[in-house]
């Protein structure tokens, strides 16, 4: 089984606007509603794949009532733990000229509901999956994510950390399957400027032999370049089409390599439908659907 965790799960608001001018009122030409947070979104791709998960973590309030109804059906078992004060967070996505997006911090949960979160995920059993993806509310601990991989350390789990920063980097003593920075992320965790893909493949090997086995690095436009436990280096292109919003494509690639590996035990298809998903998203209004990732994943291994 996989689970995944999302600490600080929202519910997006994304808004079209036709030329966002800063100051003034404007009009949306479109709006729409989804439940998310990066570890709802990889349960809700993997669904699409046909793959069952389960999705921990906390909500608060009407909007976690609605997230909870929002996500379940047959492939998504919701197991959330309800926090006693507070509203899990609705962010704004504005998609215009230049995607914007306002973010709001979450409710962190309190001693006992962190305790009961940590009680779930240490009855995770060997062969199982534990997926730990986005960021984590306010005024909670960025250690978390180590203490949650410090709780399953010793069983035989395939562990996933999709963060940023001191949230990833701390997990990595604990030797995670997968870890996927982008771009700005890898960056900012070796604190350089990264121009080209020699320097990508550079410090995701440097990532990797700090402890990650796997390193999927997104690069929007350009593609994804995989460091595979062996220190194998895998690239993947995109496909032509128009990009609509990117917000999830980064997750759906997460769960895209974990159904490819989880199908073949290949990192190279394992990248292929990874690149796959994340197009998919990225051409679409919402996260990927089979229909699309099957067509896209159709177009790169033909290249």
């Amino acid at each position: 089984m996989i689970y995944t965790v999302t600490l600080n799960p929202s519910i997006d608001c994304i808004v079209n606007v036709d030329n966002l001018i800063y100051g003034s009122t404007n009009r949306a030409v479109s709006q729409s509603f989804h439940f998310g947070g990066k570890g709802i979104n990889v349960s809700a791709v993997l669904s699409q794949l046909g793959i069952k998960s389960v999705a921990l973590g906390f909500i608060a309030g009407f909007t976690g009532d609605a997230i909870k109804s929002g996500i379940s059906d047959n492939n998504i078992t919701p197991d959330f733990i309800k926090l006693k004060n507070g509203c899990s967070r609705i962010n704004i996505k504005i998609s215009s000229s230049k995607e914007t997006e306002i973010n709001a911090p979450g409710q962190a949960p309190n001693t006992e509901e962190l305790k009961t979160l940590m009680q779930k995920i240490s009855l995770i059993n060997d062969g199982d999956t534990l997926v730990l993806a986005g960021s984590v509310p306010k005024m909670m601990d960025y250690n978390i994510y180590a203490e949650i991989l410090r709780t399953v350390s010793d069983k035989n789990i395939r562990t996933v950390v999709d963060a940023s920063k001191t949230l990833l980097t701390n997990t990595l003593k604990y030797r995670p399957f997968l870890v996927k920075p982008n771009k700005q992320e890898l960056s900012e965790i070796f604190n350089v400027e990264i121009n080209d893909n020699s320097e990508i493949e550079k410090y995701a090997l440097k990532l990797r032999n700090t402890g990650a086995q796997n390193v999927l690095v997104s690069l929007g436009k350009d593609g994804a370049i995989l460091v595979d436990e062996y220190g194998n280096i895998h690239t993947q292109g995109i496909v032509e089409g128009k990009t609509k919003f990117t917000v999830g494509a980064g997750d759906s690639m997460v769960a895209g390599f974990l159904a490819g590996y989880e199908k073949t035990a290949d990192y190279k298809y394992a990248l292929d439908l990874a690149s796959a998903c994340g197009i998919a998203t990225a051409f679409s209004d919402t996260l990927a659907k089979e229909e699309d990732i099957n067509s896209i994943l159709n177009k790169l291994q033909k290249r």
